[in-house]
């Protein structure tokens, strides 16, 4: 019986990809949590569960974020498309670069990486990080 009242937690698909649209807009303007929570009379510790699509976000707070990160209500919306349906049989969570994205390494990695001006030199540092990815797959495997 207590399986069949386990709903399934995880955030839904247009959430983390709206969280992750504010986050990379705040961080676009150089805005903190705290200064957009501020802006929209909310806590900090309610802009990152909005963030991490821990909440959603009901539509007058996106109108509120919107104003105060200077863009339109669409830009949250914006290369969603078919990326909010899983297909059956698909894990759920949120794609690969959303979840990269989300870390502080990826949103520093995502800034700096288009500021290396040599193609051969970018091609090799993905080298490396496949070469990297590789090594952990076959590590793992052996244990």
């Amino acid at each position: 019986m207590a399986k069949e009242l386990d709903v399934d937690r995880s955030p839904n698909p247009v959430d983390l990809h709206v969280g992750l649209r504010i986050r990379l807009r705040r961080k676009e303007l150089g805005v903190s949590q705290e200064k957009l929570a501020d802006s929209i009379g909310l806590t900090f510790q309610q802009v990152q569960k909005y963030e991490r699509a821990a909440n959603r976000v009901s539509a007058s707070k996106l109108w509120e974020m919107a104003r105060a990160l200077r863009t339109s209500i669409s830009y949250f919306f914006d290369g969603l498309g078919d990326a909010a349906r899983t297909a059956p049989g698909e894990p759920e969570g949120p794609p690969p670069a959303h979840a990269f994205l989300l870390t502080p390494e990826g949103m520093e990695l995502a800034a700096a990486f288009p500021k290396i001006r040599k193609a051969r030199v970018r091609r090799r540092i993905l080298d490396l990080v496949r070469a990297m990815t590789e090594d952990d797959e076959d590590d793992a495997k052996a244990d």
